[in-house]
């Protein structure tokens, strides 16, 4: 990586961070720069806006997670033991990265007038969704899974995942998310199984 790649990945950390935390609308470009110690006038030179700022965070976390989804998609292993690998790998990033998984609840899904321009449907998270489809389309083609429409089978699976990380981010779960891989695994095969 080159040093100004490196800066943008920073600034991206560091703004990702900040809207997780404080919230989109609460936290201004000043404030992304005075936590990376740089002038506003230069944040600008990698960002022109808090929107394209926006836009590029959301890229980058679907990025991260779309090339961790590919990993266990080239796994040889049943479509049940892929879905345990993704509930682990999704409430381990809600664990080691909960920025990460905050900025998608609570950015993305809470400000969709920002990401209208540049990001409409899911272009702005296809490398994530294109890997979950990919998921879908080998366990139907293997037998294992149900052929359903694509968007009621990743509303399942995601909305659960989202759910559960949501309720433990409000301190409403009584136990860690490590205690419900198993069941909720089990409910995911058994709503997409054949």
């Amino acid at each position: 990586m080159t040093k100004k790649e490196l800066k943008r990945e920073s600034i991206i950390q560091a703004a990702l961070k900040l809207f997780s935390t404080n919230g989109f609308h609460k936290t201004t470009i000043p404030d992304i720069a005075k936590s990376l110690g740089m002038s506003v006038g230069n944040l600008y030179n990698y960002f022109k806006s808090k929107d394209i700022l926006a836009k590029e965070i959301i890229k980058y976390t679907s990025d991260i997670l779309g090339d961790e989804i590919k990993k266990i998609n080239m796994l040889d292993m049943s479509s049940k033991e892929k879905i345990r690998k993704i509930v682990e790998l999704y409430f381990q990033m809600a664990k080691e990265k909960p920025e990460m998984i905050e900025y998608f609840l609570r950015v993305y899904l809470s400000h969709r007038e920002v990401f209208d321009d540049g990001c409409e449907g899911m272009i702005c998270v296809s490398s994530f969704v294109t890997e979950i489809m990919l998921f879908f389309d080998k366990g139907v083609e293997g037998g294992e899974l149900r052929d359903q429409d694509f968007f009621s089978a990743f509303g399942l699976f995601m909305g659960y995942l989202g759910g559960m990380v949501f309720l433990k981010g409000e301190s409403i779960l009584p136990k860690d998310l490590d205690e419900y891989i198993d069941d909720i695994s089990e409910n995911i095969y058994n709503a997409l199984k054949k």
